[in-house]
């Protein structure tokens, strides 16, 4: 495009770059989440909404992504708590990440445990948080059932 490197390497920086790939990939995987969800919901679902007058985004926005994120909402979670993990990958395009800081507290002190236990320490704390978020979420969303009286 003409734009020369020294321009682009302002503004896509290696943290940027970073950024960019880890937000590309889980969007991947979130949205292959996310059409399972909605592909599981009834089809008979969307017809009675649109029986009912609904027009085909209306019936998907009050209808079928209601009951599609209640259903995959482990699934985002799951996802989110492996991109908590996977971000050490990022430190082979030069991104100094947790697990690249440990390494490099390894070699500047010469303490081989320390930074290791204290980076799967605060890796433990991230994914646990995130497992807690899940269940106070899916306390929220989850509705009490009523019995319907008998027919009988």
């Amino acid at each position: 495009f003409g734009v020369p490197q020294e321009a682009v390497d302002k503004i896509l920086t290696i943290t940027i770059s970073g950024i960019i790939i880890v937000s590309l990939n889980t969007t991947a995987y979130l949205v292959e989440v996310l059409r399972g969800g909605i592909e599981a919901i009834d089809k008979g679902q969307m017809e009675a909404a649109r029986s009912l007058g609904f027009t085909y985004s209306q019936a998907m926005f009050h209808i079928i992504l209601p009951q599609a994120i209640k259903n995959v909402l482990p699934s985002i979670i799951n996802e989110f708590i492996i991109n908590i993990k996977d971000t050490s990958v990022l430190n082979v395009i030069g991104v100094a990440e947790l697990f690249f800081i440990a390494q490099d507290v390894k070699q500047k002190y010469f303490r081989t445990y320390e930074p290791f236990i204290i980076a799967a320490l605060i890796y433990l704390f991230l994914t646990l948080t995130t497992s807690k978020l899940l269940v106070f979420v899916e306390r929220k969303l989850n509705l009490s059932e009523t019995p319907l009286p008998s027919s009988n």
